[in-house]
């Protein structure tokens, strides 16, 4: 063997070669191929992946005795156009619900750290989707991006600290609605009134998750009693029903609109107004008018006004442009029928403002020297003025249709409202003292119950499909921004109301949020009781 060779011979023998023309044969041994890394027991899920740009990669481990699923991931948000997470998923189609028992293990760590239940288009950091989120500070939100790419919204629950935060949490698919049901502490799942629509096309992806909220540090969190279910597709109604409201404030602003569930009851309640200090709100529950904090800190703290004898209130009231006054349109022992009166702020005894009943309060004038009502009349209402303190009052219109929901401009100059006088359901506005009507919408919707912002900048109302009569509640509807400057319009929220939303001004002083009520008809089947511990 010559010196060139015996110098070769070590980086031939690794090469595995047969050299022939040296007289030299070298057996050939293959490497052998790298083990399958074991397959991860996933329990009912088919898949996990590192959703956007995660590192460390994320895992997931399934505890079959103890039935829980134990995840770590880092990324830095679940928010806005993409999201960096660790998704444990199966993949479906059709109407569908996944409920999990959620917890943080560890103490402390970033306030938004999410664990969430949730429903994904696609695997891309940019998809479609909706989620029950736990944070780590114990606010818990329905999160959504209706379309690919498009800025994420949620609904949120603000609760004092994650012990006192539901524990467990479901998203439900039925058709293109999506809702969020919480339980805390062993209760049985219940709405939230937290619900949005978005469409799905084909198949999706289904499963738990986790985001630290902090792109340096891994997250851990815990699944268990994690159940999964195939909705029926049954277009009957069911059998009974249940009617949930839920009184929420919204942001206008187009980035990351936020919306602050404020309090929910089984049950009925109607028309929110905002106080003057922006400290709370006022609405029609019972026949009663109550008053919750506006902070959105739950379990929120609602107690009746005082209104001295008055009965059967309705959802037509409104606080003065000082905030000294609340105009309110109630019965009386000696004066049946629905006329205005006016109470001090914080409660007290009424004092009538119209005489004549079936009279609905809607608006003051910036000044505070006149009230702006309406009253029916066969197949149709008009709208009225009277001053503050009673007298004598003077309509505005006169019309066969409807002439309704009358709204100051914040100058004064005008009368915003809604009218079919030209055909359809459409806003209008008048000067003042009832002269000069003009339409203001006009498009393919049939729209109600507008209010401008006490900046003068937005006017938002109501708008059905155009196959919808008359203004009935538990109804498919928008809630539609104009800007004034240039009369575009936007889509502010869809949502189940109708008559009850924002029968009455709902604006909060600072011009950026609004006050909504939402409206839930459930069926027994969507109510599921939480597992008993074990």
């Amino acid at each position: 063997m010559n010196k060139w060779l015996q110098r070769a011979l070590p980086a031939v023998l690794s090469l595995g070669l047969i050299l022939p023309a040296h007289g030299v044969t070298i057996p050939f041994k293959p490497k052998p191929k790298p083990k399958a890394p074991a397959k991860v027991d996933l329990g009912i899920f088919e898949g996990q992946n590192d959703v956007g740009n995660v590192h460390p990669p994320g895992t997931a481990q399934f505890d079959k005795g103890q039935k829980t699923y134990t995840l770590t991931g880092a990324g830095d948000n679940m928010w806005m156009t993409k999201d960096s997470f660790h998704f444990v998923w199966k993949k479906v189609s059709g109407d569908v619900s996944l409920a999990a028992d959620i917890q943080f293990p560890s103490p402390g760590g970033n306030a938004h750290r999410k664990a969430a239940v949730l429903i994904r288009q696609s695997l891309d950091a940019d998809s479609a989707y909706a989620d029950a989120a736990l944070h780590g500070s114990g606010l818990t939100a329905l999160q959504f991006r209706t379309e690919t790419g498009a800025t994420t919204n949620d609904t949120e629950m603000n609760f004092a600290s994650i012990a006192e935060a539901p524990n467990r949490l479901r998203i439900e698919k039925r058709g293109d609605l999506f809702t969020m049901y919480v339980s805390t502490h062993g209760e049985p799942l219940h709405s939230t009134g937290a619900t949005t629509r978005l469409h799905l096309d084909g198949s999706f992806y289904i499963g738990i998750g986790v985001c630290s909220h902090d792109p340096n540090t891994v997250e851990k969190a815990v699944f268990s009693n994690v159940d999964f279910h195939t909705l029926a597709e049954d277009s009957a109604a069911p059998a009974k029903t249940n009617l949930y409201s839920a009184l929420q404030t919204i942001g206008i602003d187009a980035e990351g609109r936020r919306s602050t569930l404020i309090y929910m009851k089984q049950g009925h309640f109607e028309a929110p107004n905002w106080s003057r200090d922006g400290s709370s709100l006022v609405f029609d529950q019972d026949g009663q008018i109550m008053t919750v904090p506006a902070d959105g800190k739950l379990p929120a703290t609602v107690h009746a006004l005082d209104i001295g004898l008055a009965t059967k209130c309705n959802g037509s009231h409104g606080f003065s442009p000082d905030g000294k006054l609340l105009a309110i349109s109630c019965n009386m022992p000696d004066a049946p029928g629905s006329r205005v009166y006016v109470i001090p702020g914080g409660g007290g005894k009424p004092q009538v403002v119209t005489a004549n009943p079936s009279s609905y309060f809607h608006s003051w004038s910036p000044d505070g020297k006149t009230i702006a009502f309406t009253r029916p009349h066969q197949g149709g209402g008009d709208i009225y003025n009277i001053p503050a303190e009673g007298g004598d009052e003077s309509a505005l219109t006169s019309t066969v249709g409807i002439s309704d929901d009358p709204d100051y401009s914040p100058d004064g100059q005008y009368i915003y409202f809604n009218s079919d006088r030209g055909g359809t359901m459409q806003i209008w506005r008048m000067h003042a003292d009832g002269s000069q009507p003009e339409q203001v919408t006009s498009d393919e919707m049939n729209n109600w119950t507008p209010h401008v912002s006490p900046d003068g900048k937005w006017m938002v109302f109501l708008s059905y499909d155009k196959s919808v009569t008359g203004h009935p509640a538990n109804k498919e509807i928008s809630l539609r921004l104009m800007s004034l400057a240039d009369k575009k319009i936007t889509k502010l929220v869809d949502l189940v109301g109708g008559s009850g939303t924002i029968n009455v001004p709902s604006w909060a002083p600072d011009s950026h949020h609004l006050a909504f009520v939402s409206y839930e008809l459930l069926g027994e089947d969507q109510q599921d009781a939480a597992p008993k511990p074990k």
